[in-house]
């Protein structure tokens, strides 16, 4: 029997909920875990990565068939759901916790996501400097059980804060020809 080839993915786009919806919606996607990485404690609570005490960062893993959903569309898919030239978090949450980078967990997931980047620099689409990091994996740990698919448990909820934090309204404005 056939092996399945999964490869993960980890990005960092502030508000993890509003991170899952984009990428568990495309073919090839697995599974998408809302946690948090990038930090100093093992095993943060939401609470302390809150606290901006942790170092971590929201963050979505995503476990993917390389051959039917490529890494290069993965990270093209990332760009879409971000505000890439603000250092200071995402829309209205703001500090390190949400912040936006790229975590690469291969040598050709760094090169990708480097080469990414320059595109997206080149596009001329933001006329601020692209301030995302690619940055290596490191451990990743899955956020609380009611984090999960959120935009699925609470539709209404989810979609309220997907349009009153901006982000749906950034979106719309810098990518609505894509």
């Amino acid at each position: 029997m056939e092996q399945l080839k999964h490869e993960l993915a980890t990005f960092a786009g502030g508000c993890f909920w509003c991170m899952v919806k984009p990428f568990d919606q495309q073919p090839g996607i697995i599974e998408v875990v809302s946690g948090y990485t990038g930090g100093h404690k093992d095993k943060p609570s939401y609470e302390e990565v809150c606290s901006e005490t942790t170092g971590h960062y929201e963050a979505v893993q995503i476990t993917f068939d390389p051959d039917i959903f490529p890494y290069e569309k993965l990270v093209e898919l990332f760009w879409q759901q971000i505000d890439p030239t603000d250092a200071g978090g995402q829309f209205y949450d703001r500090g390190q916790s949400y912040q936006t980078a790229i975590f690469y967990h291969t040598e050709k997931q760094r090169e990708l996501a480097e080469k990414s980047k320059q595109q997206l620099k080149a596009s001329g689409r933001f006329s601020k400097p692209i301030v995302t990091p690619i940055v290596p994996a490191k451990e990743f740990y899955p956020a609380e059980e009611y984090h999960q698919y959120y935009y699925k448990k609470s539709p209404v909820r989810y979609d309220a804060y997907h349009k009153g934090s901006g982000r749906a309204a950034f979106i719309e404005k810098h990518w609505r020809d894509q």
